[in-house]
């Protein structure tokens, strides 16, 4: 069989005056085919025939054996071997089987809720994204969506994370949204809601999900195992956002999330004409669905998850790879970690109950988060204490030391630079010569470090066999001494009596 180009060239070099050899030659082909083509004023197609098969003589009894019972292609190749003696493979038999076998397509019933009736959640991934103020670290990004079956009224929010404070503020999020709640709320068993549920058994929901649920005054509802359809309207509403919101988006940092899927869900979503009601849900809301709602309770439910750890020695918490400081008091004891999508609380762990910080929650990784005043009291402690080991050490140089730093704080502005300095020298000329120093300065009643290394330094001249200098000391008894000139007050008193100057001319 030649291909529709050969025959046309085959007709075209006959056309030359070429014979069937000749242009067998030259196109590659035997000479009876090029003969016989151009016998042939038309180019016809082969048409396949029925082709012999090694499953021909097993097919009646496939087929005998799958109208009697649903077999796999694994179960008939190991029958047709055991008891046929087939010898031929796997695949040419599931192609065959997956011809005959019928294709059953699951119908499913359209459900209808009336107004206020119920809601449907789900979460939906996204990859990762750049967390933390400078983005350098990535977590797996989450959204959480809910819809109201009856008006297709649709809320998201974007997550770092799925777990059960991302899971409860999300929903109590939604509901504000809603500015009501519905009778029931229709979710899969996601491991934050549902604990267990077994085929033929009902579930076994999270007891702090059924405390969520009574403080809004909603049922849940977990669908059957692998039976997502049971929620179709929100598995459409997570594939609406894939599409419409996420696709070319093109957001690199996850602060940028959560402002442009409100705007989304404002502008957009919420309303466009919905392809199976044919109404806009935000107005179709307003009108059938919002007043039928239960009203929101007085206070918001608690979404927090509370668990319990222990401070290290550096005034650190230690939650989720990052670092929290506490007061300093409490290092190295039990504290309790209260965890909130967006913020960190942190209590006592023993009686009385005693709120230590609260920090805004990091969601970067190795970060530490720090509040300044939890070690600035530790810092004026050590400062304090660095003060009295000082202060110690300058009172054991002797007996006349306490009355000479008396002296040093009376008049001097900073008494602290002289005590230094003096314990400076006890390093170079010895505590005892200090102390007799102290003392001699005492009855001087010259109260400085540097009347002190003066003394120091002429008694060792002195003990050197050196003629000492003069020792120079300023004394409070000198000052009072000294002389003024009496004013001369005549000047004001001629003035007095002279009257106003005369005018010049």
């Amino acid at each position: 069989m030649i291909r529709y180009e050969q025959f046309c060239q085959i007709r075209a070099l006959a056309a030359q005056g070429l014979n069937a050899n000749q242009i067998a030659g030259q196109l590659g082909l035997s000479q009876p085919t090029v003969a016989r083509w151009l016998q042939t004023d038309k180019w016809v197609p082969r048409r396949p025939g029925p082709s012999s098969s090694i499953l021909d003589p097993y097919k009646d009894r496939i087929r005998h054996w799958l109208g009697r019972h649903p077999y796999t292609a694994v179960q008939i190749a190991r029958m047709l071997r055991e008891d046929c003696g087939y010898r031929g493979g796997y695949t040419i038999l599931k192609d065959f089987i997956r011809t005959i076998r019928p294709h059953k397509v699951q119908a499913f019933l359209v459900l209808h809720f009336e107004p206020a009736e119920a809601a449907q959640i789900d979460w939906g991934q996204c990859g990762l994204v750049a967390v933390g103020p400078e983005g350098r670290d990535k977590r797996r990004l989450y959204f959480f969506v809910m819809v109201l079956c009856h008006s297709r009224l649709l809320y998201v929010e974007f997550t770092p994370g799925a777990a059960m404070e991302h899971f409860l503020s999300c929903h109590q999020n939604a509901l504000q949204y809603f500015g009501g709640t519905p009778r029931r709320v229709i979710h899969d068993n996601l491991k934050t809601a549902v604990i267990d549920h077994r085929r033929g058994q009902g579930p076994r929901f999270h007891a702090r999900y059924l405390d969520f649920a009574a403080h809004y005054g909603f049922e849940p509802v977990a669908c059957n195992p692998r039976a997502g359809h049971e929620k179709g309207r929100v598995e459409r509403g997570v594939g609406y956002v894939k599409i419409n919101f996420l696709s070319g988006a093109g957001f690199t940092h996850f602060g940028q999330f959560n402002p442009a899927a409100r705007h989304w869900m404002e502008q957009t979503a919420n309303l466009r004409v919905h392809g199976t009601t044919r109404k806009v849900p935000r107005i179709h809301f307003e009108e059938e669905e919002k007043s039928l709602l239960r009203p929101p309770p007085a206070a918001p439910y608690d979404t927090s998850v509370i668990r319990l750890t222990r401070a290290n020695s550096c005034c650190r918490v230690q939650f989720d790879s990052n670092r929290y400081s506490v007061p300093f008091r409490h290092a190295g004891k039990r504290v309790e970690i209260k965890i909130a999508a967006d913020r960190v609380v942190l209590y006592s762990a023993t009686a009385p109950v005693e709120l230590l910080a609260t920090h805004p929650r990091c969601y970067g990784r190795h970060q530490d988060i720090e509040n300044p005043e939890h070690v600035a009291a530790l810092l004026t402690q050590r400062r304090r204490a660095r003060e009295q080991r000082l202060l110690a050490e300058f009172l054991a140089l002797g007996p006349r030391a306490e009355e000479f730093y008396k002296y040093l704080e009376r008049r001097r502005l900073n008494p602290r630079n002289h005590v230094i300095q003096i314990l400076a020298l006890r390093g170079q000329y010895g505590a005892d010569a200090v102390a007799r120093a102290l003392a001699d300065a005492s009855e001087l009643h010259a109260f400085s470090a540097d009347y002190i290394a003066n003394i120091l330094e002429q008694r060792r001249r002195f003990q050197s066999g050196r003629i000492p200098g003069p020792l120079h000391l300023t004394r409070s008894s000198d000052l009072l001494e000294l002389e003024m000139p009496r004013p001369d007050i005549s000047v004001y008193e001629r003035a007095a009596g002279a009257g106003p100057p005369e005018p010049t001319l």
